[in-house]
């Protein structure tokens, strides 16, 4: 797939607060941690996901984007 059709963008929701924000991913890598902006809570993977954005996020993160079979 070309990186011309992976989207960077996602909104990412925190469980916690329910408080939104819009974030760039990274484009070759996951992310498994994350602070919310306003309750501070440090967000991790849910189990079997591999990354905050595939857990709280609108949108996967690249590397699931791209199916590939180990993202991290």
């Amino acid at each position: 797939m070309e990186t011309s059709n992976i989207i960077l963008q996602s909104t990412i929701t925190c469980p916690n607060c329910l408080h939104q924000k819009e974030e760039t991913m990274p484009a070759d890598a996951c992310q498994f941690f994350y602070e919310c902006d306003n309750c501070k809570t440090v967000l991790k993977p849910k189990a079997g996901d591999c990354c905050v954005f595939c857990s709280y996020g609108t949108v996967q993160c690249p590397p699931m984007q791209k199916a590939e079979k180990s993202c991290c």
